[in-house]
């Protein structure tokens, strides 16, 4: 399936990599992404066009490389970036920082529409050097939620200067992601393997739920919540595990899949057909891990790869219907897992998938992207 991956070296470690969201009525595949870098002495945020369509074989194969729309600086490490609408997209900086920038459509140029500086910082905000990283960002137009190495959350809205919300001592511990489980409610996961539901309508700053993995207690890095059924959630962390949860019932994760041979950077479910699900890691590999109901005729539960994977569950759901992914006996529902990357490279820090569309970026310096995913 190479051969339908288009690769462009950059330069630049890539930390993050989106595809902009397509209009509302739009039916063609996305064609416009952006990626953040990291760990260079300039950092940049980029605007790609993905390839030229216009030169699409007979067979409908598509030929061209990536090419730059624009670009501008980025002061500290890329740390999490997400599209807010189709023309604004917010940064998470390793300064603290968040950035939202827009997208000039018409002379292709970005610029800073807006600055939170030192969002997330220790200490006090006034110290000089009290930056803390800002790790993960997420959006719900206008709505954007933050979370830091502080511990913090913030909730800001795209067109007021302050913070509308701001938990300070959310956690003691870093926190790495979050998410939106409903309009007003997300789910952050932290640095001791601890995943916590905040209700923004609730004044007080506590969290309504603690989930955690059992025994060793794993940093989690990347959390994405199933996009029709709200309770279903993925987070990987350190050990480069899968953990599914079911976060109507239990407080441990429903399934733990093995999985990556280092951490686990980004997990996301498909948007569209979400019996797909795609993780990367710093072990330089990007899985694609489909629970679909074909599978199930397919003799083996297997992946290329040559390691077991072990399925482990902790309680039964009894439930008219189930999603395969809180299935708990995998001979019945096979899951079959294939790496994308067959030569394995550096550390696949971010992945995105919209439609047929992947792209992802790594430390080697490149961004590739696969337009025919389900080929």
């Amino acid at each position: 399936a190479m051969e339908d991956v288009s690769a462009k070296f950059v330069s630049q470690k890539i930390s993050r990599t989106r595809w902009r969201p397509p209009p509302a009525a739009a039916l063609q595949p996305p064609d416009v992404f952006a990626t953040g870098s990291w760990d260079n002495e300039d950092n940049r945020i980029s605007i790609w066009s993905a390839g030229d369509l216009g030169n699409a074989g007979l067979s409908g194969e598509y030929h061209g490389e990536p090419h730059l729309l624009c670009d501008i600086q980025h002061n500290g490490d890329v740390m999490d970036m997400q599209f807010l609408d189709q023309e604004r997209i917010v940064v998470a900086s390793s300064t603290g920082t968040v950035t939202i920038f827009r997208h000039h459509q018409n002379n292709q140029t970005l610029s800073v529409n807006h600055r939170w500086e030192k969002a997330h910082y220790h200490v006090d905000q006034d110290t000089s050097s009290g930056g803390a990283a800002c790790t993960g960002v997420v959006c719900n137009n206008p709505e954007i939620v933050t979370v830091g190495e502080d511990g913090r959350i913030n909730l800001f809205r795209a067109d007021q200067k302050d913070a509308v919300r701001t938990i300070d001592n959310a956690d003691s511990s870093t926190l790495h992601a979050v998410t939106f489980l409903r309009t007003t409610e997300i789910l952050t996961v932290n640095s001791i393997g601890q995943l916590k539901i905040w209700d923004l309508r609730q004044q007080r700053n506590e969290p309504s739920q603690i989930f955690s993995l059992a025994g060793d207690r794993v940093p989690l890095h990347c959390v994405d919540r199933h996009p029709n059924q709200q309770h279903i959630v993925a987070t990987g962390g350190q050990d480069g595990m899968l953990s599914i949860w079911d976060i109507r019932q239990g407080t441990m994760p429903v399934s733990l899949l093995n999985a990556h041979e280092a951490e686990m950077w980004e997990v996301h479910f498909h948007p569209s057909d979400p019996d797909h699900l795609f993780t990367c890691s710093e072990d330089g590999s990007l899985w694609h891990w489909d629970t679909s109901t074909h599978v199930s005729e397919k003799p083996s539960f297997f992946h290329q790869g040559g390691r077991s994977t072990t399925y482990l569950s902790h309680n039964t759901i009894n439930q008219s219907v189930v999603s395969a992914w809180l299935s708990n006996d995998p001979t019945k529902d096979r899951m079959e897992i294939t790496n994308l990357i067959p030569n394995q490279t550096l550390s696949v820090n971010s992945l995105d998938v919209l439609g047929p569309c992947l792209v992802y970026g790594t430390d080697a310096e490149a961004i590739y992207v696969n337009r025919q995913l389900f080929a």
